[in-house]
């Protein structure tokens, strides 16, 4: 029977055990060490200390010596629990920072991945991203794996175990992936599992808000229970990483859309600047119109602002401007193009841009030297044909106005209707001094619209400081001139036997608006007149001309009624035999003059004998072969064609003019040596 020092020993010996649970807790140590067996070490401890031998201990100590063993080994479980919940705090806290710290998505994926392989201690992980416009999930990134069939897998949604994840939203996990039949296995998955030897598997959403945006992976090559500390562990970081994920996303997005946003800068300063330069252009050809500048002007400054050559045309292809090139006019096809189009195009190595008013074509400018225009160049230049089109529809205006005064005046003229001195000072406010000889034409032609034959007659009135108009229904130009009608002699070098040539003679007028107009014109001369009361008259006579000149089939031509031989003689309302006559016979008058011969009396009696040599020489009293030398004579004074039938008529005529009116007639007696050319 136990005596009362046994009891107190064993007492004791209840006290040493259970300060040594204390201590083991306190040092952490591992649960087996808290089992009965320690009341051996205990009982050891005692002895050692010189305490009596420990006898049985009562069934009272023994109860409450078991049960402080299970409150150490549940104190023990609870503290094993905190530090791993620190550690695991620790780690998430550490994973966040490192998260936090990285700014390309590939960097963080890579990082939730090793750091989940970090945490678990697992053989692999792996991190899948859904593909909402595929409708699957796919391997996005991977940590220990070895198979390169597994890292390129997909999984549709509700395939596998993470595509159930991804569509449930909720974790799964199993021991053993092959054998577990609550998955839809599919042998593209089952394939790459395989290969990658993988058995155990857990696998949790990555959300942000409600919505999935890819899986979070664990796996072991063993077969294994994945505990719920580990599921709440990877669902933690996972929600990590959701929150990295995204927050990657927006970066990079917000990257995105500031280099967007630093592009559509660049791209609104540099349209700004396009708008300030083409604003700055189109003041500087602006205020050039308004000051009076003229096409010449505007092509300059459009030249220096786009650095290059200007042509400027109109709408009938006459040129207007050229400014720093030698290039040719703009094909007819390119303005067509930019008129359809209402756009500058580029047309062999040039940029063209219609001139236009509406939809009225007024003409075109040509930019050359540039063999690219980029879009605020080319608006430039657009603009450019604008401020052109306003500068040519002022001149339009300015001339329409001047062209109708001048065509009052004009009209004014050929009909008397004022007193000449009033008549004399409107001309010279227009730059027209009537003082001077002028020339009237009248004109006329069949291939070009009328308004088209008084624009040239416009131009050309304007060029050489005359007038131009419509009366009577006849396109009339006036123009300073001293001989009106065809220039005689033996070629254009010879010159007018009244003087010099100061305004354009009929032939080379009608030649001239026949080439700008690409048709015949016919031109009736008259004059010169000076003073404005001759010019009615001259008017009607250069009319009648142009009648002849038609009806003579001689349309494209032209003439006043003394180039018309006796045919202008008897149209003339003043006819002047004595000119006739010298016109006519001058040669050969003035031969007889400056040498004493008789070549007149020879021609006469040549044609009087019915152009019989023989007969002439029995008229004339001499040999047949002096008839010959002086008809020879005579031919080298006229012309190889004096006995064309036409040419002999009018010869005739004048020798029957001669004869009648004698020396001392209107035209006055033989010519003397300087009034006609040897």
């Amino acid at each position: 029977m136990p005596t009362t020092e046994d009891s107190a020993n064993a007492g004791i010996s209840a006290l040493l055990r259970m300060r040594d649970l204390l201590d083991l807790l306190d040092r952490g140590a591992p649960a087996e060490q808290f089992t009965p067996s320690t009341a051996g070490a205990t009982e050891a401890r005692a002895t050692a200390a010189g305490a009596t031998e420990a006898g049985e201990l009562s069934d009272a100590d023994a109860a409450v010596l078991a049960d402080a063993t299970r409150i150490a080994l549940r104190i023990r479980r609870t503290l094993s629990q905190h530090r791993r919940r620190e550690a695991e705090l620790a780690a998430l806290f550490d994973t966040a920072g490192d998260l936090a710290r990285l700014r390309e998505p590939d960097a963080v994926l890579k990082a939730i991945v090793h750091r989940a392989k970090l945490l678990l201690g697992t053989d692999v992980t792996y991190l899948s991203l859904n593909d909402e416009e595929a409708g699957d999930t796919y391997m996005r990134v991977t940590d220990g794996s070895v198979s390169a069939a597994f890292q390129q897998v997909r999984l549709g949604l509700g395939e596998g175990l993470g595509g159930l994840v991804a569509e449930t939203a909720r974790p799964y996990s199993t021991g053993d992936y092959r054998d577990d039949r609550r998955f839809r296995h599919t042998t593209k998955i089952d394939t790459a599992v395989t290969e990658e030897g993988l058995r155990a598997i857990l696998g949790v959403p990555l959300r942000v808000g409600t919505r999935v945006i890819g899986v979070l992976y664990a796996a072991d090559r063993t077969a294994r229970t994945f505990t719920p500390d580990e599921v709440a562990l990877l669902s933690s970081l996972a929600d990590h990483a959701a929150i990295a994920i995204d927050g990657a996303r927006l970066l990079d997005e917000t990257r995105t859309a500031l280099v967007d946003l630093n592009e559509a800068s660049r791209t609104i300063e540099a349209h700004s600047e396009a708008m300030r330069r083409a604003e700055a252009a189109h003041d500087r050809l602006t205020d050039l119109v308004l000051r009076g500048g003229d096409v010449t002007d505007v092509a300059t400054a459009i030249g220096t602002v786009l650095q290059g050559g200007t042509l400027v045309h109109d709408a009938e292809g006459a040129e207007l401007a050229r400014v720093g090139t030698d290039s040719g006019p703009p094909a007819a096809e390119a303005v067509a193009a930019s008129r359809a189009d209402g756009r500058a195009v580029s047309a062999h190595g040039m940029w063209v841009c219609a001139v236009l008013a509406g939809h009225e074509l007024l003409g075109s400018i040509a930019l050359t030297g540039r063999a690219d225009l980029d879009d605020a160049d080319r608006r430039l230049f657009e603009r450019a044909s604008l401020v052109t089109a306003l500068l040519l529809l002022l001149r339009r205006s300015v001339a329409e106005t001047e062209d109708r005064v001048r065509g009052e005046l004009l009209g004014d003229l050929l009909t008397r209707a004022a007193d000449p001195a009033g008549l004399s000072a409107r001309a010279m406010r227009l730059g027209v001094n009537l003082v001077h000889p002028h020339a009237v034409f009248v004109l006329h032609s069949e291939a070009a619209p009328r308004p088209r034959l008084l624009a040239a007659a416009a131009r050309l009135a304007q060029a050489r400081k005359g007038l131009a108009g419509l009366h009577q229904e006849d396109v009339v130009l006036v123009c300073p001139a001293e001989a009106p009608g065809e220039v005689p002699g033996p070629g254009p070098e010879t010159g007018p036997a009244t003087g010099p040539v100061t305004g354009p003679a009929a032939v080379s007028l009608a030649g001239e608006l026949g080439r700008a107009l690409a048709g015949p014109v016919t031109v009736g001369a008259a004059g010169p007149v000076t003073g404005p009361a001759e010019f009615a008259d001259a008017y009607a006579e250069a009319r009648r001309c142009r009648t002849a000149l038609r009806a003579l089939g001689r349309e494209g031509t032209g003439a006043a009624l003394r180039d018309l031989g006796f045919l202008g003689v008897l149209l003339g309302d003043q006819t002047d035999l004595g000119g006739y006559v010298h016109q006519t016979l001058g040669p050969v008058l003035a031969y007889d003059a400056t040498r004493g011969t008789d070549l007149t009396r020879t021609l006469r009696a040549y044609f009087d004998e019915g152009t019989s040599r023989s007969r002439a020489a029995e008229a004339l009293h001499v040999h047949v072969n002096t008839v010959v030398q002086r008809l020879d004579r005579i031919g080298s004074l006229l012309g190889r064609d004096w006995q064309r039938p036409e040419r002999a008529l009018e010869l005739q005529l004048a020798l029957r003019i001669h004869r009648v009116n004698g020396p001392d007639d209107a035209g006055g007696g033989d010519p003397g040596p300087g009034d006609f050319a040897a």
